[in-house]
């Protein structure tokens, strides 16, 4: 390719891909001091970045306890939603004016 065919190509900026992290850490850093980034994640949440794209996320213990709380909640409300479909079969829906 040419200097004036480069030239003319139009710009594609790269995709922004968010960080869902209050901080960012490279990899070589993360080596370099991986107990900083522990404690930082005591009170944040910190992202393990490489070429800055996020590759891993540290989060503290009680972050982690809460989204597997969550996780939880939710398939237990998906086997709820079951159970009530299933009980629910064969009956008639009757509204509070006709009671």
């Amino acid at each position: 390719m040419t200097y004036k065919q480069v030239m003319n190509k139009p710009f594609k900026p790269a995709p922004i891909i968010p960080i869902l992290a209050d901080v960012g850490i490279s990899i070589s850093d993360l080596k370099k001091n991986p107990a900083a980034a522990i404690e930082a994640a005591k009170s944040q949440q910190v992202a393990i970045l490489n070429r800055n794209k996020a590759v891993a996320y540290i989060v503290s213990p009680e972050i982690w306890d809460h989204i597997i709380d969550v996780f939880d909640d939710m398939k237990l409300a998906r086997e709820m939603e079951g159970l009530l479909a299933d009980d629910l079969e064969g009956t008639i829906e009757v509204s509070l004016d006709d009671l």
